[in-house]
């Protein structure tokens, strides 16, 4: 079996948000699948097995599966399209999400995303335990996305993944307005196994259309903080989903000796 490493939402390899992208002719057992994302100990490993009508896509963490990560779906179109199907610029991966079609645009994939309904919730102390300074304003979906005043804040917080783990929400982001970009953030996952997320585009799907709301416009430049950092195109479409895209850039491509059974 064929496993790619690829670095997502950047040009330049080991910066980014890597992914293992497993390219397989069958399902091996959920159990296998974990114990490889656990050998690979990245923040997702994509399993990918074709079909009649595109290609079947499941993710995991180190610790469990989850419904939806946007890192992972666009190195899984980069392995796709480069790798696979040279010759396409589409493909559609079905997953725990629904359909999720990506197109090649020049050096960028354009991933087509649901949104989700977000409503505002108090701040709390907790979060202000949890984050280490206290959020302006918060608002939940899928996940928890706490807005803080500055980009300064967002950068230099050293967030307590316990108190984290007790707050709203997958996963745990932190946002403010951006100085170079329209917004900057951090993605802490530690109930999903993933202290910090180094870019992650799932949440993006909120916190991109939260800056949308805020800044009265549907195109948004974001940019993921983290030390390995990462840049999010955005776009707010007229469905009620979001286009999101990004680079890719390959580092490895190696065959597994293992039996995954």
């Amino acid at each position: 079996m064929k496993q790619y490493i690829v670095d997502a939402f950047t040009n330049e390899p080991f910066s980014g948000n890597p992914a293992a992208v497993c390219v397989m002719d069958r399902w091996p057992s959920e159990a296998a699948m974990k114990k490889l994302a656990m050998e690979n100990n990245l923040s997702e490993t994509a399993f990918i097995v074709k079909e009649p009508e595109g290609y079947h896509l499941r993710w995991f963490t180190p610790a469990t599966e989850v419904e939806l990560c946007g890192h992972a779906t666009l190195a899984s179109a980069y392995v796709i399209l480069n790798h696979c199907e040279p010759e396409s610029d589409t493909v559609i991966f079905h997953t725990m999400s629904g359909a999720l079609t990506v197109k090649r645009n020049g050096t960028k994939y354009a991933m087509d995303f649901p949104t989700y309904e977000l409503k505002e919730i108090p701040v709390t102390d907790a979060m202000e335990r949890a984050f280490g300074v206290r959020p302006v304003k918060a608002v939940l979906g899928l996940d928890l996305v706490c807005v803080f005043e500055t980009e300064e804040q967002v950068n230099t917080m050293t967030p307590d993944p316990n108190l984290l783990a007790g707050l709203e929400g997958r996963i745990q982001n932190a946002t403010a307005r951006g100085m170079e970009s329209d917004c900057v953030s951090r993605s802490f996952c530690p109930k999903l196994g993933i202290p910090e997320d180094p870019v992650c585009g799932s949440a993006h799907c909120q916190i991109a259309d939260y800056w949308a709301k805020e800044l009265g416009r549907p195109e948004i430049h974001a940019y993921q903080a983290s030390k390995r950092g990462g840049h999010l195109y955005c776009h707010m479409q007229d469905n009620g989903r979001i286009m999101i895209s990004g680079e890719a850039a390959l580092v490895a491509a190696a065959e597994l000796i293992a039996e995954l059974n």
